[in-house]
C-alpha cells in the first residue's frame, strides 16, 4: 500500500556525498539571518539549502541526505531553526535512499509504503523548537532515539509566503546524542493519518474521526495533534469516539501544542485504542467548494495525532483506522 509523503506531514539538499562526520555538515546552508545554532558537542547537524519562495508562493520541498554519523548515535534532545516563511517540517528517516543524497526537489516529495518506509523521526511547526526527551523512564533509563550511522533521511520542508517580498528559506536541525553506551529506552514516534475527509461547502461543526488501535504495555510522552485552517477544534481521546477521556485538545490548527508527560507514570491508553477527530467550519476562502484531506495548508485539510511511545522497536503509523503498521 502506497501513498503520498505528505500523508504523514503530518505529516521532510544539497549534499552530493556523505556529510563529514561528527559535526555540522557541508551542505549547511549560509546564514544570512545570524540565527542558526552551532552544531552540538556530541551529535550532528543539518542544514537545508536556501530556496527563494515567492509572494503568495504555497510549495513543499524534500532534501534528501545522509546523517553524517559514523556511529549508532542515541538521540536526548532535537531542536531546530526554520527562517521566515516556513510552515512546518518533518525528518524522516528511510531504509535506504528514495532520491540520492543532495536532492532538493518539489516532484514526488517523500513517498512511501506504510509497511516499510519513511519513519517519522522529528518534527516542527515552530520557528524555533527544542524537544528534549524524559531522562527517566520509570525505572531509571533515560529515553532516546536510535539513528544509525549515516542513515538516509529527509526533511519535508513545507513553506508559505504570506509576505509581499520573495523569502530565503531554510531549515537547521541539531540532534544531541547521549555518551556513547549509556544505558536508555528506546522511544519512537506514533502517528495516525485520516485519508477519508470531505467537508462540504459552508459546512459547519464537520467532524473527521477515527479510532486505532494502540500496542499493549506501552506508554506515551507527548501527544498532540496536526490540521489545517478549516479546523476549529482538535482532540485525541483514550477509546472510541464515544469517550470523554480526552488526552488532548486544542483550537488552534496552527500551533496546537502538545500535551507532555515527562516523568512516570506517564500516559498509558488503557482501552488499547486511540480516537483522533478533527471539528471543521467551512467558512473561510474555500467556503465554496467541498475540501478533502490533501497537502495544502491552503485548499485541503489534515486529521492527524502525533505522538511518542515506549518502549518500541520502531517508529508506527495509523492510516484511517488501518494499522498501527
Amino acid at each position: 500500500m502506497r501513498i503520498h509523503g505528505f500523508v504523514l506531514l503530518s505529516i521532510l539538499t544539497a549534499c552530493g556525498s556523505d556529510a563529514a562526520p561528527g559535526g555540522g555538515s557541508p551542505d549547511a546552508s549560509s546564514d544570512p539571518t545570524g540565527i542558526d545554532p552551532p552544531p552540538p558537542a556530541r551529535g550532528f547537524q543539518v542544514a537545508s539549502p536556501d530556496v527563494t519562495i515567492m509572494p503568495g508562493q504555497e510549495v513543499t520541498y524534500c532534501y534528501y541526505f545522509h546523517t553524517p554519523n559514523t556511529e549508532t548515535m542515541v538521540i536526548k534532545k532535537w531542536a531546530s531553526v526554520m527562517t521566515p516563511g516556513s510552515h512546518h517540517m518533518i525528518m524522516y528517516a528511510t531504509p535506504s535512499d528514495e532520491m540520492p543524497a543532495g536532492t532538493l526537489t518539489t516532484s514526488a516529495c517523500g513517498g512511501f509504503s506504510v509497511s516499510n518506509g519513511p519513519r517519522w523521526t522529528y518534527s516542527a511547526q515552530t520557528p524555533t523548537n527544542e524537544l528534549a526527551l524524559p531522562t527517566d523512564d520509570g525505572k531509571g533509563l533515560p529515553l532516546g532515539q536510535e539513528i544509525a550511522p549515516g542513515t538516509p533521511a529527509y526533511f519535508q520542508m513545507h513553506y508559505l509566503n504570506s509576505t509581499d517580498a520573495p523569502l530565503h528559506a531554510h531549515v537547521v536541525l541539531n540532534a544531541e546524542a547521549y555518551d556513547a553506551g549509556v544505558p536508555y529506552t528506546k522511544t519512537e514516534a506514533y502517528v495516525t493519518y485520516n485519508g477519508s475527509i470531505s467537508i462540504p461547502p459552508h459546512a459547519m461543526g464537520t467532524v473527521a474521526s477515527m479510532t486505532c488501535n494502540v500496542p499493549a504495555n506501552t506508554k506515551f510522552w507527548l501527544m498532540s495533534t496536526h490540521a489545517h485552517q478549516q479546523a476549529v477544534k482538535t482532540a485525541v481521546k483514550d477509546g472510541t469516539s464515544a469517550s470523554t477521556t480526552v488526552v488532548f485538545t486544542s483550537t488552534d490548527w496552527e500551533h496546537p501544542g502538545a500535551t507532555m508527560w515527562m516523568t512516570s507514570p506517564f500516559y498509558a491508553f488503557s482501552t488499547g485504542k486511540l480516537t483522533y477527530e478533527c471539528t471543521y467550519n467551512n467558512t473561510g476562502p474555500n467556503a465554496n467548494s467541498t475540501v478533502v484531506d490533501g497537502p495544502s495548508a491552503v485548499s485541503n485539510e489534515m486529521c492527524m495525532a502525533t505522538g511518542y511511545y515506549f518502549p518500541a522497536t520502531k517508529p508506527l503509523l495509523c492510516f484511517n483506522n488501518l494499522g498501527p503498521f
